[in-house]
């Protein structure tokens, strides 16, 4: 009897990982907007300035087409950044959509290292590509907190 619930309980765990993935295979994406919105504070040219090395944004930004496919950087420091060929005034926003999956390098004066990686995925559409999107934005949030 020992042996035929464990095979039932093996069976339905199996069968409810299935239903799961299903569901984030086929269940729609919602987002309020397109917009990834990333803010450079205030005082980070100050904190460069003095030698600090603070890390204000994620050295890689990842997007996909049309779910998150539009990057948006907010200057609320003092002095002017520079993001690839644009100078973004304090108190000013930058908005840069993508149209194409790729990854992109972007010189960025916020950065410590003065670079910048968009990465811009495909659309993930109905089926195996939105969950293998999903596990793959799982896998880049769980590395990004450790």
């Amino acid at each position: 009897m020992n042996f035929i619930r464990r095979h039932l309980v093996v069976i339905l765990s199996i069968n409810l990982l299935l239903d799961m993935a299903l569901l984030l295979a086929f269940f729609p994406l919602q987002f309020e907007s397109r917009e990834e919105i990333f803010e450079i504070p205030k005082g980070t040219w100050a904190n460069r300035s003095a030698g600090n090395k603070v890390e204000i944004l994620p050295q890689q930004i990842y997007l996909a087409l049309g779910v998150r496919d539009v990057l948006v950087l907010r200057n609320l420091d003092t002095v002017p950044q520079i993001f690839g060929p644009t100078l973004i005034m304090p108190n000013q926003s930058f908005k840069l959509p993508f149209e194409l999956a790729s990854d992109y390098q972007f010189a960025c004066t916020a950065h410590a290292s003065g670079q910048m990686t968009i990465v811009v995925d495909p659309e993930p559409t109905q089926g195996l590509q939105r969950l293998q999107w999903r596990f793959k934005t799982l896998v880049r949030w769980l590395s990004s907190k450790l």
